[in-house]
C-alpha cells in the first residue's frame, strides 16, 4: 500500500472515530446534527473517490463491474447530501413524503446489477447476454415492486404512514436480496475475490443492520441524526473507502472455474417468475378493499404497463433463444460430419499403419539375402572375368544396390516417427553420396562431375533422409544411364531466393520419340525412377523434386530445400500424394 494510501486510510478512520466520539459525548442538538451528517457526506465522498481509479484502470467486464459499484456510492452520496441539506442548509426536518426516496432505494439496484455480473467466473458470450436479459426482467420488476407499493401513496393518494411502512418493507426486501446476493459470490469463489466479496458483505450487513435500528428508535421516537443509532451507519461508509484502497484493479484475479449452470437456471426461473406474480399482483388488486378506488386504478393501469414491457422482453429472450438453438443444432450436425470424417480418417490410418507394419516386417526379412547378394557380387566383380561375364556381374550388383535402396525406402517408411531436424550442408551430403556410390559408377565407366556453389546456405532436415535422397537419386540416375547410355553424370549445387537446389544431370542418350512422351505419363516415369521415397522424405522437409526428360534422351532431377532461416510454419499435413512436377526443356 503506498503512503498516500496509509495517510488517506488514516483520516477515514479519524473521522469516524471523532463520529463516533461525538455520538457518546454531544447531547441531541443541531451541532451534533450537522456535525454528523458532515461527516457522513466526507465518508460517502472519500468512498466515492477511492472506487474511482479502479473503475478507470481496470478493463472489459472488470471495468463494469466497478462502474456499476461507484454508481452505488454515488447514489448513496447524492442521498446524504441531500439529506444534510435539508438538516443543515434549510434546517428543516427531512419530509415525510421525501422525493429523495426513489434515489435510496435505486442506490442498491447497481450494487446488485454488478454481483450479477460475476466478474470472478468467466463466462462465454451467449451466457452474458442471457443473464443480462434475466437480469434486466428482475430489475424492471424491482422497479414495477417499488412503484406499485410506495409511489400510489406519495402522489396519488398522500399517506405518510403506509408510505413509510411500504417503503421500509420494500427497502428491506432489497437489502436482504444484496446480502443474499453477496453471500452467493462469495461461497462460489475464492482467493482475492472471496475476499473482497467478504468485506462488500460485512458492509453491507452493518448498513442494513443500521436502518433496522434507526427505523426501530424512530417508532419509539428516541431516534435523532447523530445518535449511537447511527454508528453502524458510518462504519459502513467508512468501511467503503477501505475496499477502495486496499483492492487492485487488475486484483484478484479471475478465478480457472467455469461458469456455474445452476447459477444460470436460477437467475432465469427468478426472471420468469417476476413475470408470472403480475397476473397474481392483479388479482390482488382487483379484490382488495382497503385501497381507495384512485390507487387501486393506478395499480391496474401500472400492472399492464409492466406486463407489456415484460412480455416484450420475455418475446425477445425467447427469439435469442431460438436463434441460439438453431446455431447449436447446425453447429451439432457440422460436428457430426466432421467426426464421421475424422472417423473414415482413422480406420485409413490404421490400416496404413498395419500396412506399414506389415512392409517393414517383410522388409528386414528381405535385408538379410539383399546383403548377402550385395557381398557375393562384389565378390565376384573382384575375380578375374571374362569380358562377357564383366558386364552381367555388373549389373548383378548394381540391381541389387537398387533393390537395397527400395527396401531401406520400405523401411523408412514403416517407421512413421518423426526425426530430429538440424542444419544440414547440401554439399556434404552430396560428396558423400558420391564417394558411397564410386564403385558404382567406376564400374560402368561413367565419368563424374560436380559444380558445388561455395558457401552454400544450410537446410533444415534429417541428415540421414536427405542423404538417402541423395543416394536414391544418384542411383537412379546410374541406373538409367547403364540401360539408356551416356557416359558423364552433372551433380551441382545453387542457392536460390529462400531455398537450396541441387541438380543431377545425366548426358545425352538415346533420342526420345515424341509418341513416347505422349504415351507414358510423367507419373510412370517418375515410378521407374524410384523416386516415389524420395517425394514421401522431401514432403515432409516442405521441399519438392522435379524430373526434366529431353526428346534427345538426357534427364535432369531437381531438388529444392527451404534454408533453414527461412523455413515457413508448418502447414497442415495431408494424406493426399504430391503430384509429381514434370516439364519439358531444351
Amino acid at each position: 500500500m503506498s503512503t498516500r494510501s496509509k495517510i488517506w486510510l488514516t483520516a477515514t478512520a479519524v473521522a469516524l472515530a471523532t463520529l463516533v466520539l461525538a455520538a457518546l459525548v454531544l447531547p441531541q442538538s443541531f451541532r451534533l446534527t450537522a456535525f454528523s451528517d458532515i461527516i457522513q457526506c466526507l465518508l460517502l465522498a472519500s468512498g466515492t473517490a477511492s472506487f474511482i481509479p479502479l473503475a478507470r484502470r481496470a478493463k472489459g467486464r472488470l471495468r463494469l463491474f466497478w462502474t456499476l459499484n461507484l454508481l452505488g456510492v454515488g447514489f448513496w452520496l447524492s442521498y446524504q447530501m441531500l439529506w444534510t441539506y435539508y438538516e443543515v442548509i434549510i434546517r428543516e426536518d427531512v419530509p415525510g413524503l421525501f422525493d429523495g426516496d426513489i434515489i435510496l432505494f435505486l442506490h442498491i439496484v447497481p450494487f446488485i446489477a454488478a454481483l450479477a455480473l460475476r466478474p470472478h467466473i468467466p463466462r462465454d458470450e451467449y451466457a452474458a447476454r442471457l443473464g443480462r436479459l434475466d437480469f434486466a426482467l428482475l430489475l424492471i420488476w424491482w422497479f414495477y415492486l417499488y412503484v406499485l407499493t410506495v409511489m400510489p401513496w406519495q402522489y396519488v393518494v398522500a399517506d405518510v404512514s403506509i408510505y413509510s411502512r411500504n417503503l421500509n418493507a420494500v427497502y428491506l426486501a432489497e437489502k436482504l436480496a444484496f446480502l443474499g446476493a453477496l453471500f452467493a459470490c462469495w461461497s462460489t469463489s475464492q482467493g482475492r475475490w472471496r475476499t473482497l466479496y467478504a468485506h462488500l458483505f460485512g458492509m453491507g450487513l452493518c448498513y442494513s443492520a443500521s436502518s433496522y435500528f434507526a427505523n426501530w428508535a424512530l417508532a419509539r421516537n428516541i431516534y435523532y441524526s447523530g445518535s449511537l443509532y447511527d454508528i453502524p451507519l458510518a462504519i459502513a461508509m467508512a468501511w467503503l473507502t477501505w475496499i477502495g484502497l486496499r483492492t487492485n484493479a487488475e486484483e484478484p484475479e479471475r478465478d480457472a472455474h467455469g461458469s456455474s449452470t445452476l447459477y444460470g437456471v436460477w437467475i432465469a426461473r427468478s426472471g420468469m417468475i417476476a413475470v408470472f406474480s403480475l397476473p397474481l399482483i392483479a388479482v390482488w388488486i382487483m379484490s382488495g378493499s382497503e385501497a381507495p378506488t384512485r390507487i387501486r386504478y393506478f395499480r391496474v393501469v401500472l400492472t399492464f404497463g409492466a406486463a407489456l414491457v415484460m412480455g416484450v422482453m420475455v418475446l425477445l429472450r425467447q427469439q435469442f433463444l431460438d436463434r441460439e438453438l438453431m446455431r447449436l443444432v447446425s453447429s451439432s450436425q457440422e460436428s457430426f460430419d466432421n467426426l464421421k470424417q475424422l472417423q473414415a480418417q482413422i480406420v485409413q490410418s490404421e490400416k496404413l499403419a498395419s500396412i506399414g507394419q506389415l512392409v517393414g516386417g517383410a522388409a528386414h526379412e528381405l535385408n538379410n539375402p539383399i546383403t548377402a547378394l550385395l557381398g557375393y557380387s562384389d565378390l565376384l566383380l573382384s575375380t578375374s572375368l571374362t569380358p562377357e561375364q564383366q558386364p552381367l556381374a555388373t549389373k548383378i550388383g548394381q540391381h541389387v544396390r537398387r533393390t537395397r535402396s527400395l527396401v531401406a525406402s520400405l523401411i523408412s517408411f514403416a517407421r512413421q516417427s518423426p526425426s530430429a531436424r538440424t542444419p544440414v550442408d547440401l554439399n556434404v551430403l552430396a560428396r558423400t553420396a558420391i564417394k558411397l556410390t564410386e564403385a558404382q559408377w567406376q564400374s560402368l565407366k561413367i565419368a563424374v562431375h560436380t559444380d558445388f556453389e561455395a558457401g552454400l546456405p544450410k537446410v533444415m532436415g534429417d541428415s540421414n533422409q536427405l542423404l538417402q535422397v541423395c543416394l536414391q537419386l544418384v542411383g537412379s540416375c546410374l541406373h538409367f544411364m547403364s540401360e539408356a547410355g551416356g557416359n558423364i553424370l552433372t551433380i551441382a549445387t545453387a542457392a536460390q531466393p529462400n531455398t537450396c537446389v541441387l541438380q543431377i544431370a545425366t548426358a545425352a542418350g538415346p533420342p526420345v520419340r515424341s509418341t513416347d512422351l505422349e504415351e507414358s505419363p510423367s507419373s510412370d516415369t517418375a515410378s521407374a525412377l524410384g523416386l516415389s521415397a524420395c517425394q514421401g522424405i522431401l514432403q515432409e522437409h516442405r521441399g519438392q523434386i522435379a524430373f526434366q526428360r529431353a526428346e534427345d534422351g538426357s534427364l535432369l532431377l531437381s531438388v529444392e530445400v527451404p534454408i533453414a532461416e527461412f523455413l515457413p510454419a508448418r502447414a497442415k499435413e495431408s494424406t493426399l500424394p504430391a503430384l509429381w512436377q514434370s516439364r519439358p526443356f531444351a
